[in-house]
């Protein structure tokens, strides 16, 4: 299989990765506890929550960009019908819905958000769970896909 391709979603995987990362090391940290932004009465309960349930979704994240980087790196050597990409993809489903559980869990805290200070966090929290949810859904269908082919594969290996 052409390189190139998997090269370009490699290059992908790692321009998705590194500004989330750079949000965890210092946008997130904007949000700290002493800044007069959290002075407001209606928000002092909410920073907490709010910033342990997001850096809690950062893990499984950077779990599922890695599998993904593993699952290209099958590709590249020719072991996309394995046990161990249907290991990957099934990682990635894990992964996503783990990120949409603590999307769910947090809604409550940027619905409080939301109300005390017009953000748009009700919004955000949805297209986190709606998009994780897709990716889970999509490396569900994909795992299934290459389950069966991989059952194929050794079906006509026995028969030849």
């Amino acid at each position: 299989m052409d390189r190139g391709s998997t090269l370009f979603l490699k290059a992908a995987i790692l321009f998705i990765g590194i500004p989330v990362l750079a949000v965890c090391i210092f946008g997130l940290s904007r949000l700290h506890p002493d800044s007069p932004y959290w002075a407001l009465p209606e928000l002092a309960n909410l920073q907490y929550p709010i910033l342990i349930g997001m850096y809690l979704a950062m893990i499984p994240f950077f779990i599922a960009l890695y599998q993904t980087l593993k699952l290209l790196s099958y590709i590249d050597r020719n072991e996309a019908f394995s046990e161990s990409s249907v290991k990957a993809l099934k990682n990635i489903k894990y992964c996503a819905i783990a990120i949409s559980i603590l999307y769910v869990l947090e809604m409550p805290f940027l619905y409080l958000l939301t109300k005390a200070d017009d953000a748009p966090g009700i919004l955000i929290g949805l297209f986190v769970i709606f998009a994780s949810l897709v990716v889970a859904v999509f490396a569900a269908v994909l795992q299934r896909l290459l389950q069966d082919a991989i059952q194929i594969k050794a079906e006509n290996d026995l028969i030849v």
